[in-house]
């Protein structure tokens, strides 16, 4: 039998105002990571989604001083609105970024609708509550359980629901938790209200439509997926950390990463090759080797062509990557079983964390970590972190990066470089033609390069051919290789005139430079 006496009306509102606080901020945060996913650099769309979501709940505060009537079920009907908007809000941005190229204005009114109607809530809740209590214990119960439900948020939104859940599910729960307010409340307090029917109809009609959403989500998040990437899905997960994507054409397999793409199948021995066997053909010592990145198991792949090699030392943020690298056999074709050697231990770590931690020795250290494209990836391009680096590795060792691409993103490329100049005194830029990225480049440091440097901190290019040369003479590894010889070279170390060296500041973990750099030159290519 449900209750209809005025003075449930403070509990259940308090508690409404939990729920839908904690509503207002998973908005936030959802509308943030779509559109972080789809254009990059975390920090700017999180920052411009909170700073309107911010502006527009004003908004919608001032407004709510023109409503005079019918308070409660204006509340009800602005629950029923803000739940149906904000569970088809993913999906809506899904189709506006496969279908148009207005990406910002669509979701700009998206999250102009959700501001203003989350801003509405609270002080018409208010005015609600306070005809039953003080106008201190109402604003100190609504603020107070405000910061609760944002709290909560908070916390449910990185750790479960988007993993668990995925954008599009996660839409969706959110919206339905703002129809069961409206629904819970029409239908206790329907004797109050004069539109309560209506109210219950409506809400009772669009908790069908979404659990009909939620039933064949999968489907529709699938469909949605497929109309913005070439090729055909074959492989699609949501991760604590990112967005994976793995598709298909024919014999050829590329992963995506928040949309990004990771690598080719057909092309990324060029990369795989270069970013590994240029340094290590340079060195004697191969005993222990730290891979930062390189979930995938491509870079440790090649490491595992050196017979030499004791120890190597993985460390990649997300453990469904590494699963994925491990048990999938596309994966596991791709890189020929590399996680399966008894030489090979993974730590699913931050990298930057992992080597402040470390006291490991490491021969070399290779860095195959995504493009700086916010601050979080940039911290390990710092000179912070190079620092820390130079620190774990042996006297007569090498490090080598990837370092995006100076021909698409020139600033960024030769920031890395002079940041690695600035601590290992010197440093070897390279670069190669990998098709389905485009030129890439690389950046080797360490003390072994010294040996290879004149005075003018130019690499010595036949020293380096006869060390390269005798030492795949001595690893017999030449026929293992698709791509790299030491005839090489010359073409890795040439920068043609629209690659060359131009002036930047060094990257600090103050200043995050590279990201600005990045983005300034993703934004001219976009």
């Amino acid at each position: 039998m449900f209750l209809h006496k005025e003075k449930a009306i403070y509990p259940v509102l308090l508690v409404s105002v939990l729920i839908i606080a904690a509503c207002g901020i998973l908005y936030q945060l959802l509308l943030s990571s779509v559109s972080s996913y789809f254009l990059g650099n975390s920090i700017l769309q999180f920052s411009l989604t909170i700073g309107f979501f911010m502006f527009f709940m004003g908004a919608g505060s001032y407004i709510s001083r023109f409503i005079q009537k019918n308070l409660f079920d204006t509340f009800i009907f602005i629950e029923i609105i803000l739940g149906f908007v904000g569970g088809i809000s993913a999906t809506i941005l899904y189709l506006i970024y496969a279908y148009t190229p207005h990406y910002y204005l669509y979701n700009f009114v998206i999250i102009s609708i959700l501001g203003v109607l989350i801003g509405l809530e609270i002080p018409i809740v208010a005015r609600i509550i306070n005809k039953y209590s003080s106008l201190k214990e109402t604003v100190a119960d609504i603020f107070s359980f405000d910061y609760v439900g944002a709290l909560a948020a908070s916390i449910l939104f990185p750790l479960v629901l988007l993993p668990w859940l995925g954008v599009i599910k996660t839409a969706l729960f959110i919206g339905f938790i703002n129809i069961l307010v409206a629904f819970y409340n029409a239908l206790l307090f329907r004797k109050l209200l004069k539109y309560s029917r209506l109210q219950i109809f409506i809400s009772a009609a669009i908790f069908a439509v979404f659990i009909i959403g939620f039933i064949f989500s999968h489907k529709i998040d699938n469909k949605l997926e497929q109309k913005i990437y070439q090729d055909k899905i074959i492989f699609s997960t949501q991760t604590k950390y990112q967005k994976l994507v793995l598709t298909r054409w024919n014999n050829d397999y590329r992963l995506f990463i928040n949309g990004a793409i990771q690598f080719s199948s057909v092309d990324e021995y060029r990369y795989h090759e270069s970013l590994v066997h240029f340094p290590l053909l340079l060195i004697h010592n191969h005993e222990k080797i730290l891979v930062l990145g390189g979930g995938d198991g491509m870079v440790v792949r090649e490491l595992l062509k050196y017979p030499d090699i004791k120890q190597i030392h993985l460390v990649d943020l997300d453990p469904e990557m590494t699963r994925l690298a491990k048990e999938n056999k596309i994966f596991r074709k791709l890189n020929k079983n590399a996680f399966d050697d008894n030489r090979v231990t993974i730590f699913n770590q931050d990298a930057y964390n992992f080597v402040k931690n470390s006291s490991e020795i490491y021969s070399a250290v290779i860095i195959d970590l995504p493009d700086p494209n916010d601050t979080g990836l940039g911290k390990l391009y710092s000179r912070e972190f190079y620092e820390m680096l130079k620190g774990r590795m042996a006297a007569g060792g090498i490090m080598v990066t990837q370092s995006t691409s100076p021909y698409f993103a020139p600033k960024a490329f030769w920031c890395i470089k002079h940041t690695l100049d600035h601590v290992f005194k010197g440093s070897i830029p390279y670069q190669t033609n990998v098709p389905s990225f485009g030129i890439w480049g690389f950046v080797m440091a360490g003390g072994a390069l010294h040996n290879f440097l004149d005075d003018k901190n130019l690499p010595e290019i036949k020293k380096m051919q006869a060390k390269i040369a005798g030492n795949l003479k001595k690893y017999k590894i030449s026929s293992q290789l698709r791509y790299f010889n030491a005839a090489q070279i010359p073409v890795l170390l040439y920068f043609e005139p629209d690659m060359k060296e131009v002036s930047t500041e060094i990257n600090t973990l103050n200043t995050q430079k590279l990201v600005e750099y990045y983005y300034k030159s993703a934004n001219n290519w976009r």
